[in-house]
C-alpha cells in the first residue's frame, strides 16, 4: 500500500522591497501592498518617516515591515542593501523601484552634483537593484518588478532634460526586460504617471514653470490613485500603465507629431512663468 503524498507547501506572503517609501507614490504603493498582505522592506533616506510607516502598517495590517534608512546616492548602496536583506533572511518577491527626483532649469546652468545624483537615483541604482534581485525571481519562477517612470519618458523635455532622459531609460529598460523574461514567471511593469499631488514639484523647483498652472493642476491625480493603478498593473503582469485619461492622450503626441515639433511644444509648456 503506497503512502500518501505530502502536499506541496504553499509559499508564504510575498516580500516587497519599495524604494522611496517615505512619502508620495512610494508610501502609497507600500500601503496598497500591505493591504494585500505583502511583507515590506521600506527604503528611503528619512528614517523617522520610514519607522512611523512601518509601525503603522505592522499594527494595522498584521504584516512584517522592515524600515531601512539608506541614501541611494552613496557608493555601494545596492550591495549594502542586498547584503542587509541576506543577513535578515529576506527574499525579494516584488521589487518596486520608485525612488527618483527631478530638477528644473537649462542643462548648462544646472548644478553638476545635482545632475550626477539624479542619474544615480533615477538610472544607476534602479538598474543595479534590478540586476541584483531579478536572478532570484527567475530561479524561483515567480516575481514582479515595478519601475516608476513618467509620461516624461515618451518625449524629450527641454528645461528638465536629464529627468526626461532618465525616465525614457526606465521605460525602455522595463519594456526590454519584460520581453526577455517572457515565460519565466517574472514580469516587469513601467508605471508612467503625469504630474501627481506629491512633494516632487517643490523638490524639482517646478513652481517656476507654467507646467502645473491652470487646467494641468486641476487634472492631477492623487498619489494613492496612481499607486493603486501601478500595483494592480504590476500584479497583473501589465507591461506599461499610464494613469489618467488625459495623460494617456498626452503620450500619443510623440506618435502623431514630428519629434522636433513635440520638443518645442514641451519647452513652451515648461517655460518659466512671466
Amino acid at each position: 500500500m503506497s503512502s500518501p503524498t505530502s502536499p506541496t507547501p504553499r509559499p508564504g506572503p510575498p516580500t516587497a522591497l519599495v524604494t522611496g517609501a517615505s512619502g508620495g507614490i512610494g508610501e502609497e504603493i507600500a500601503r496598497h501592498l500591505a493591504a494585500r498582505g505583502a511583507n515590506l522592506v521600506l527604503v528611503a533616506r528619512r528614517e523617522e518617516q520610514l519607522r512611523a510607516l512601518a509601525d503603522e502598517l505592522t499594527s494595522q495590517r498584521g504584516i512584517q515591515a522592515h524600515p531601512l534608512a539608506l541614501d541611494l546616492t552613496r557608493d555601494g548602496a545596492g550591495a549594502w542593501l542586498e547584503g542587509e536583506l541576506a543577513s535578515r533572511g529576506l527574499t525579494v518577491d516584488l521589487l518596486v523601484n520608485n525612488a527618483g527626483f527631478g530638477g528644473y532649469g537649462e542643462f548648462h546652468t544646472q548644478d553638476p552634483g545635482e545632475i550626477a545624483r539624479m542619474v544615480q537615483v533615477n538610472v544607476a541604482i534602479l538598474t543595479d537593484l534590478s540586476r541584483r534581485f531579478l536572478p532570484g525571481m527567475v530561479e524561483r519562477r515567480r516575481g514582479r518588478l515595478l519601475n516608476v517612470a513618467s509620461t516624461a519618458a515618451f518625449q524629450p523635455g527641454p528645461l528638465m532634460a536629464v529627468y526626461y532622459a532618465s525616465k525614457a531609460y526606465v521605460l525602455s529598460l522595463s519594456e526590454a526586460l519584460g520581453e526577455e523574461l517572457r515565460g519565466t514567471g517574472v514580469s516587469v511593469t513601467a508605471l508612467c504617471p503625469g504630474p501627481v499631488e506629491t512633494g516632487f514639484q517643490d523638490a524639482a523647483r517646478l513652481g517656476q514653470s507654467r507646467l502645473l498652472q491652470g487646467p494641468a493642476r486641476a487634472t492631477m491625480l492623487s498619489a494613492r490613485e496612481v499607486a493603486r493603478q501601478g500595483v494592480e498593473a504590476m500584479l497583473a503582469g501589465q507591461a506599461v500603465v499610464v494613469p489618467g485619461r488625459l495623460n494617456q492622450l498626452q503620450v500619443l503626441g510623440p506618435r502623431l507629431l514630428p519629434r522636433g515639433v513635440m520638443t518645442r511644444i514641451i519647452k513652451g509648456v515648461q517655460a518659466r512663468r512671466k
